[in-house]
């Protein structure tokens, strides 16, 4: 194994195609693509500076590593990639990339990060920034605070724990998705997704769960939710009141109170949604901006 311990990379493809190679407490500055087309790599408290650092790469261990703000693009087409106690500033990090570990990662700036890739397992990550993990698939979180709208767009096969998002338009057009035992606030949530499932979480939402395709709550908490699960078929099981119900297309709602269920029966057939709930405090037939 080649190893370079100190050092200051500077200039285009520094490195280019290197394999077998551990780099401990170095920084790559100005050059772009210093590590293209590398492969078992070792990377030890090393500083990325400049763009695409990692492009077309084959098993990378990083730790202790630091993406600055120009480092953008940092991770694309590559392949098993672990990354460890890591800060990365840089947005539009991991696209188009498989076999994702990341542990103990803060991505201040997550603008359009993790786009169509699969295989990814999260731990203990922190992230800001709108479009998380566009279109990507086969994803495991345990543990992720994420402050940032249109999340997990267009995902497949999604399981995440103990986390806590506060995220607009989360989930719009996913596939299989469940969530334990977290926290989600954001207007619009689920919007047009298939087979999504929420357990033991709290959620706060403006017209939120509406237009899905098989919606499953068990024991979940809704605070501050509006016109809830709108032309949805829903099987859920709420510990909590709900603000308003709207226009369900079809399934089981059980709540503890519901402050105001709207059905508008020239749109949806209200036999088709069993509502068990002894505490209803107001029924319309109309929406309010259409009274």
């Amino acid at each position: 194994m080649t190893e370079y311990k100190e050092k200051r990379f500077v200039g285009e493809r520094a490195l280019f195609g290197s394999h077998d190679v551990r780099i401990s407490d170095s920084v790559f500055e100005d050059g772009e693509s210093p590590l293209k087309e590398s492969g078992d790599l070792e990377l030890e408290n090393v500083l990325f500076r400049w763009k695409y650092p990692l492009w077309y790469c084959r098993n990378v261990k990083a730790v202790g590593c630091t993406w600055f703000d120009m480092a953008r693009a940092g991770v694309w087409y590559t392949e098993n990639i672990t990354v460890k106690d890591t800060m990365i500033q840089a947005p539009k990090n991991f696209r188009r990339s498989s076999g994702i570990s990341l542990e103990n990662v803060v991505m201040s700036n997550a603008a359009e990060t993790l786009w169509n890739c699969k295989n990814i397992k999260l731990k203990n990550v922190t992230a800001k920034g709108d479009y998380l993990a566009m279109n990507s698939s086969d994803i495991e979180i345990d543990g992720l605070m994420l402050d940032g709208n249109y999340s997990f767009d267009g995902t497949e096969n999604v399981i995440i724990r103990n986390s806590r998002l506060l995220t607009k338009d989360a989930f719009w057009n996913s596939k299989n998705v469940t969530v334990y035992d977290s926290f989600i606030s954001g207007e619009y949530l689920g919007w047009n997704s298939k087979d999504l499932t929420l357990i033991n979480c709290t959620i706060e939402s403006l017209q939120g769960m509406c237009y899905i395709d098989n919606l499953k709550m068990i024991d979940c908490k809704l605070v501050n939710t509006t016109l809830a699960f709108e032309y949805a078929s829903v099987d859920v099981k709420i510990d909590s009141g709900i603000e308003s119900v709207f226009n369900p297309k079809e399934g089981r709602i059980v709540a503890d109170r519901i402050g105001e269920l709207i059905i508008e029966k020239d749109k949806i057939d209200p036999s088709r949604t069993e509502i068990v709930c002894s505490n209803i405090l107001n029924k319309s037939d109309k929406p309010e901006w259409n009274r």
